[in-house]
């Protein structure tokens, strides 16, 4: 147990440059996308999903399971929030993707992530369904 337990030691203390790299290039990536994001890049409110945005986008419902079964928009996708970067491959790298949860406060967390990951044609649903619903410029 002594002889695992020193090489487990010299093993972490050989990678710490390597997480310290990690977390350096990590800090990069997300200052340089604050750096040009403005307040409202990302965003877009339930008036402005008329039948011709509805249409053409793809919502991803940010919310679990569950969550998606009791209602969601129609056509909607379940992507929970929390599986995102294990399920990239099924957000489009093209087109307006729309993201939405209850609120829009997980739905944001995914939308971020993706934007991180590289898809900049996603946006997050501003008051999420909650909002939608009750401002939704179209419903089909």
């Amino acid at each position: 147990m002594i002889r695992f337990s020193r090489f487990a030691s010299i093993l972490a203390f050989a990678l710490l440059p390597l997480v310290a790299q990690a977390e350096e290039d990590v800090a990069v990536v997300l200052q340089e996308y604050v750096d040009f994001a403005t307040y409202e890049q990302g965003i877009i409110l339930p008036e402005q999903i008329d039948q011709t945005v509805f249409d053409s986008a793809i919502f991803i419902d940010a919310r679990d399971a569950a969550q998606f079964e009791e209602q969601h928009i129609p056509g909607a996708i379940n992507i929970e929030w929390r599986e995102l970067p294990y399920r990239m491959d099924e957000v489009p790298e093209s087109g307006m993707v729309i993201f939405y949860c209850n609120t829009g406060t997980i739905s944001s967390q995914a939308m971020f992530m993706s934007r991180l990951m590289g898809r900049e044609n996603t946006l997050v649903l501003q008051t999420g369904q909650r909002g939608w619903l009750v401002n939704g410029a179209y419903h089909p």
